[in-house]
């Protein structure tokens, strides 16, 4: 019986290492698109708004 030459996978290669950074910019460019939408910016600014306004 030979020794086992079989390598375990323990982590990411490296095409998986770009095919997670590719989908993580993907989703960035996605959320920065609806954070930036006018209902969404409008919202947000509606929010902060209030905030600033409310008494202590």
């Amino acid at each position: 019986m030979g020794k086992d030459t079989r390598r375990k996978d323990a982590g990411m290669t490296t095409s998986e290492y770009a095919m997670g950074t590719i989908a993580a910019c993907a989703f960035a460019a996605v959320l920065y698109k609806v954070v930036t939408s006018g209902a969404v910016s409008g919202a947000l600014q509606s929010v902060i708004g209030k905030a600033l306004d409310a008494q202590f």
